[in-house]
């Protein structure tokens, strides 16, 4: 084993035993105690930590674009922290012009169209994730979270006090559910079905025809709807980005919209995210955030002006360089007996059904150990070849790694390569 590499992947995905009980003089809450740390913020921090020790790790954990902010958003900060009304507190709920600029830019890119009342301005799209989940969800309420999902919506659900339900689709199905899985899994206590398409940590894109079925059963079965639309200019081989507010239009005002400036412009540093539904959730969170955080960053919210109202021609760019190294990584990902990589058609990771190498003998410096989870070989992969990847039971069950393809294409050359040539080793 390489010394200093080890990264326990048990510990970071179960922060606590289930039905263990808290001792009755616990320093912290059960509530906060009972949830997980980010995994792919866990895998990405250590990959960091160790390029900074000076160690060869290629890191393909966090959903990161490697490009700059383009320059002419950076200008627009620069000149916002010259003017001394955005050195004061501002409205809890967002500037007025951006929330406005997020309106118009919801039309253009959605065809949905919303008021600026309608929308609250957040610290990152997370933030908007758990306020959209704590202003629906009582205590007992049930989410429909298709599987596999983004390590964070299941923990923000348990921390508002819902009950995420997983609904598995395999690589057999493109990691697409369909409606009658969701039927399935819905119970008297469902509440809420999550939709996110483009899909972290699969890739999958839902067609137009999917997205207005799943919108037309919620909209029958009453629910609301909860979509995450942060990836929607990242579709490839010609496959449509479709909101489901607009396809199924059925909906009403039973549709909250998540989204935010940090994969779409390479800001992902900058936190700023946004939530827009009906008014009275809407009015519900910003109370809530007034008493959280408050505004947002007003030197962050006048970047984030600059890009929903600016032209999306680094954004086309960017989108250039994400297709070639999918492409490259899928290629290469399928090129190693016993991993299976369906060609994701958005977003930027690749999600690997890898339950053809656990159980297999892989030799090490320290003997041959048999990996038989994703999380054990994620972790062996890591102390052996210096390379990061996240494994499925950060978003649901074992079996699988995902890999983000938003890293320079030497980096992603050599840690495909790793990869290739340690697990050919497998017996």
């Amino acid at each position: 084993m390489a010394d200093g590499l080890h990264l326990d992947y048990g510990a970071v995905l179960h922060a606590t035993e289930d039905g263990n009980p808290m001792p009755a003089n616990a320093r912290v809450s059960r509530r906060i105690a009972s949830i997980a740390e980010s995994a792919t913020l866990a895998v990405d921090a250590k990959a960091k930590a160790l390029k900074a020790a000076g160690r060869p790790v290629i890191g393909f954990g966090a959903g990161e674009p490697d490009f700059p902010t383009p320059e002419y958003i950076v200008e627009a900060a620069i000149e916002a922290a010259r003017q001394p009304r955005f050195h004061r507190y501002s409205p809890a709920g967002g500037l007025p012009e951006l929330k406005q600029a997020i309106a118009e830019k919801t039309l253009r890119d959605s065809g949905y169209q919303v008021d600026p009342s309608q929308v609250l301005v957040t610290n990152g799209g997370k933030q908007a994730v758990y306020e959209s989940f704590a202003t629906l969800l009582d205590p007992g309420d049930e989410v429909l979270v298709p599987t596999p999902f983004w390590t964070t919506y299941p923990e923000a659900i348990r921390l508002a006090g819902g009950v995420p339900v997983e609904v598995f689709a395999g690589p057999e199905q493109g990691y697409l559910v369909t409606v009658d899985q969701l039927e399935a899994a819905l119970t008297a206590n469902t509440k809420v079905l999550l939709f996110v398409s483009p899909s972290n940590p699969t890739g999958a894109v839902y067609s137009p025809e999917q997205v207005a079925e799943i919108g037309r059963w919620a909209a029958a079965k009453g629910l609301w709807v909860i979509t995450d639309e942060i990836y929607e200019h990242l579709t490839y081989d010609g496959m449509p980005f479709t909101s489901i507010a607009t396809a199924a239009p059925e909906l009403g005002d039973k549709v909250v919209i998540l989204n935010g400036v940090a994969k779409t412009y390479a800001m992902t540093g900058w936190r700023v995210g946004w939530m827009i539904g009906p008014n009275d959730v809407v009015k519900a969170a910003t109370n809530m955030q007034s008493h959280a955080t408050s505004n947002v960053a007003n030197v962050s919210q006048m970047a984030a002006l600059a890009a929903v109202s600016g032209p999306l021609t680094a954004v086309d760019e960017m989108k250039v360089a994400f297709d070639r190294r999918r492409k490259a990584m899928v290629d290469g990902l399928n090129a190693i007996d016993g991993v299976e990589c369906p060609t994701p058609k958005g977003a930027f990771y690749a999600y690997a059904d890898v339950r053809g190498l656990l159980g297999k003998e892989f030799p090490t410096a320290d003997g041959t150990i048999r990996p038989a989870t994703s999380a054990e070989l994620a972790a062996l992969i890591l102390d052996q070849v210096e390379v990061a990847v996240v494994p499925g039971e950060a978003f649901g069950p074992s079996g699988f790694v995902r890999l983000s393809y938003a890293l320079g294409d030497d980096d992603l050359a050599t840690g495909v390569g790793r990869l290739q040539e340690f697990l050919a080793k497998a017996k």
